[in-house]
């Protein structure tokens, strides 16, 4: 799945299963609360040097300018994106749509 395009909607998951003798219900799932954040990048840097930090000062991320952004829910990466205006606020469009089982695995999990 390159993009929400292909993911099924909310509706088609409540209406049942899937896949035969499945049994799993993804509406009960809806009203839980999930917290997505978006990472534009990292800097590794000693105590001292976060202390001599001051206004102005521009910390290098381990990211060039043109790469996608990590979008994590609650933590886990689960898509890349770009960033959008919208109405005068930041938005961040899906590129690419992590796949299920590298989710399972936690190899992508942020602390």
């Amino acid at each position: 799945m390159s993009d929400m395009t292909e993911a099924p909607s909310l509706k088609e998951m409540e209406r049942g299963p899937t896949r035969p003798g499945s049994t799993s219900n993804i509406g009960l799932l809806a009203d839980i609360p999930l917290r997505l954040s978006v990472e534009v990048g990292s800097a590794s840097m000693t105590f001292a040097e976060l202390l001599d930090l001051s206004e102005g000062r521009v910390v290098e991320l381990d990211r060039q300018a043109n790469d996608l952004l990590d979008i994590l829910v609650n933590g886990t990466l689960v898509a890349k994106g770009e960033i959008v205006e919208v109405n005068a606020r930041y938005g961040i469009r899906v590129v690419d749509v992590v796949a299920a089982d590298r989710h399972l695995t936690g190899m992508e999990r942020k602390s």
